[in-house]
């Protein structure tokens, strides 16, 4: 009777060990649960907090860009919105809980790689050249033959018929590869179209460590005009094959100095040793119709942003795209 007194203790104690194990158990897990939870709705308000603090970065550049138009039809580097960081960098006085980085690029001094084609579906010589001096240089490692077949097989996305020009590509191409789709035949909503282009990598987009990429060069907006107040060098060399990296350099250093006029697309001649290059009028401007402005509320770690593309045309803004990321 003693060994089975004993015998029942145990199992009670057992039993007790085994239910205090449970209630531990559970109520760890309980509290890690309430913890995910927690920490889960305060991402969720910060990234609410977050996702309001990048737009009100977003609508100050839209403000400076508007009134940049309302004060004259030159654009340049010189202007507020290419100094658009020194306005983030006073954005922590303005929440509690956070602050933006703003940045405006103006795609109009790019190149912009729609206007390959004329209406009716051929070259564009002028811009053809432009693109070609833009991909044949060393920064991108491709050979003449590699640019030339890259420009032909970006004109046949774009021409709205179905004709390999030279070694170009069309739905014959496109529709045999492992994960198929249509040769587009029509203008690019984006520079990142041009990855799904035969003869187009993410090296030679994207650049690498060592090279920069085509897509800080080029743009799927505007008319053809390149605002030569605002290009990057590389873009300046491409416009002429007489123009070479000292000489755009030379352009930079003129068009940043307060003291000289570049309100005239001639401008570039007043620069030392371009005075018997001709760009065409046709293919250059001072002034600039699209604008991309990437707005990001961060705290700590935590980023939410917004990219949107704008254009700005007769003292009006309208908001053509926009991306959250």
């Amino acid at each position: 009777m003693i060994h089975a007194l004993f015998d029942n203790r145990g199992m009670a104690l057992i039993l007790t060990i085994l239910i205090v194990s449970l209630v531990v158990s559970l109520t760890l897990q309980f509290n890690t649960s309430m913890r995910s939870n927690l920490y889960a709705a305060a991402n969720l308000s910060d990234g609410i907090k977050l996702g309001c603090i990048a737009r009100s970065g977003f609508h100050g550049a839209l403000a400076v860009l508007y009134a940049d138009g309302s004060s004259g039809a030159v654009d340049s580097l010189r202007d507020d919105w290419a100094y658009i960081r020194a306005y983030s960098e006073v954005s922590s006085s303005l929440f509690e809980d956070g602050y933006f980085l703003i940045d405006v690029m103006d795609l109009s001094g790019r190149i912009q790689i729609n206007r390959l084609v004329n209406e009716r579906g051929d070259y564009n010589d002028a811009q053809k050249n432009i693109l070609l001096r833009l991909l044949g240089f060393p920064e991108f490692g491709l050979d003449a033959d590699e640019a030339e077949n890259l420009v032909d097989a970006i004109k046949d996305w774009i021409d709205e018929d179905n004709e390999v020009t030279r070694f170009g590509a069309e739905d014959a191409y496109y529709l045999t590869l492992e994960d198929p789709y249509p040769c587009k035949n029509g203008p690019l909503e984006s520079p990142e179209e041009l990855l799904l282009i035969r003869g187009m990598t993410r090296e030679l987009f994207y650049g690498t460590e060592e090279a920069p990429g085509i897509s800080r060069y080029v743009s799927a907006y505007g008319e053809g005009k390149i605002n030569i107040n605002t290009a990057d060098p590389l873009v300046l060399r491409a416009l002429s094959d007489r123009i070479d990296e000292e000489l755009a350099e030379e352009m930079v250093t003129h068009r940043m100095d307060e003291d000289n006029d570049i309100a005239d697309p001639n401008w570039y001649k007043e620069v030392p040793g371009m005075g018997d290059i001709t760009i065409s009028g046709d293919l250059i401007t001072t002034s600039s119709t699209h604008f991309e402005i990437i707005s990001e509320g961060i705290k700590d770690t935590l980023r939410k942003g917004i990219m949107g593309i704008v254009e700005r045309k007769d003292q009006k803004l309208e908001i053509l795209s926009w991306k959250v990321f």
